[in-house]
């Protein structure tokens, strides 16, 4: 039974495999469930494999490839509509579609379960993150920021390459040099972490391989089949990228950090989901150009029309208003509430994401301006950030709930 999930998430990709190899047709509809779910459960093994490979390799090798792999579900997708994007006007908008879509359901539902789940399972009111997330919460403050200039430009260009891959390895190296963190794999993780080294990393390898073949064989037809589907169903084919393609792509690190909950780790399950909108907002939205530029085969941008900008603004200004609330390194209960809210009127107000999106940043720069506790949390992330980066020999203390005494 422990290896059951394992042969599960291998098994739902067999069927697409069969069809997309042999050449059968069936029809998009299928065809985007079959590769749909076939990405979600690679997704799952690319999971697992991530949590066990950190008791194996060096940290700073950890934090850099397994940021990598952990996006390479949704960025394989947004990377098959960016290589279009220069013959097919419509993908560069399905690119950001699939990007912000992802972002805000991992935030305002992510974020939200996290919480809630923490107060049910151990009636806590509050998640409590660790002094050296102040990286995280920092880059991603820098990288929602910069969005605003290409929202105001209306593309993504070479230079946003440029600056949005120096943020990651920014983000690499403070994450290297934090705090050592003793890996806790869950579920079905902890099946595999408990075998032998040589077993253990055969394993490994075998499930990054496997995983990374399927999403590779799986992304382009996924990507045609959802938006072909939505023509053939009458359904906005941007609103079915940006809400069914994500599910696939996100449901695993939700799922990961639901277990961390339930294990009494809400504090590391947060995190987790921090640090990969991080790598979202950094590694994937920085390399959309240089994918449209293949594609083209010269320099070239991604433009972005009106909807692409105000669903881009959108999606950050959510962005700056959450890392406003863990600001203090503390995500309350109501907070989370509020976060999941207003997360829930979006797809409620389609028409009116561009006000939406202001009213995000009303909320921000309210808590930048008349909370000291987010003021200052903001402050103090800068300056734990800049200790990490700049290898300052100054220990960095992990909080645990002052309630309970244990990890946030």
């Amino acid at each position: 039974m422990r290896w059951l999930p394992y042969f599960l998430a291998a098994g739902v990709a067999v069927p697409w495999l069969a069809v997309h190899l042999l050449g059968v047709d069936v029809g998009n509809t299928t065809v985007a469930v079959m590769s749909g779910i076939a990405i979600l459960g690679a997704a799952f093994l690319l999971s697992w494999a991530c949590e066990v490979a950190e008791e194996d390799v060096p940290q700073a090798l950890a934090v850099s490839v397994l940021a990598l792999v952990a996006v390479l579900p949704e960025y394989a997708v947004d990377a098959t509509f960016a290589y279009k994007a220069a013959h097919d006007p419509e993908a560069a908008g399905y690119a950001i579609a699939n990007m912000t879509g992802g972002n805000r359901l991992m935030l305002g539902f992510g974020w939200t379960l996290v919480c809630v789940l923490n107060w049910a399972k151990f009636r806590r009111d509050r998640v409590v993150l660790p002094r050296d997330v102040g990286a995280e919460i920092t880059i991603l403050l820098l990288s929602t920021l910069y969005a605003l200039v290409p929202v105001w430009r209306g593309s993504l260009t070479i230079f946003d390459t440029c600056v949005y891959v120096s943020l990651y390895f920014m983000y690499l190296i403070a994450a290297a040099r934090g705090e050592e963190h003793e890996s806790h794999p869950v579920g079905p993780a902890a099946a595999l972490a408990s075998q032998s080294t040589a077993v253990r990393r055969a394993g490994i390898l075998l499930l990054l391989l496997f995983g990374a073949g399927v999403i590779l064989l799986s992304a382009e037809p996924f990507a045609e089949a959802l938006v072909h589907t939505g023509k053939e169903w009458g359904v906005d084919e941007f609103v079915l990228v940006q809400w069914v393609a994500p599910l696939a792509s996100e449901a695993p690190e939700v799922v990961v950090a639901t277990l961390m909950v339930l294990r009494a780790a809400s504090s590391t399950g947060l995190r987790a989901l921090i640090s990969s909108s991080v790598n979202q907002w950094t590694l994937l939205v920085g390399t959309l150009a240089v994918v449209a530029s293949l594609g083209a085969g010269h320099v070239a941008t991604l433009p972005l029309d009106e909807r692409q900008r105000d669903e881009m603004l959108l999606t950050a200004a959510q962005c700056l208003f959450g890392i406003a609330v863990i600001a203090d390194l503390r995500l309350q209960l109501w907070q989370a509430g509020l976060l999941g809210g207003l997360f829930l009127i979006q797809p409620l107000l389609p028409n009116h994401h561009h006000e939406i999106a202001l009213a995000y940043l009303g909320l921000f720069v309210s808590l930048v301006v008349f909370d000291k506790r987010s003021r200052n949390g903001i402050w103090e992330s800068a300056k734990t950030f800049w200790i990490l980066l700049s290898n300052q020999p100054r220990p960095i203390a992990s909080q645990v709930d002052p309630e309970s005494g244990l990890e946030g």
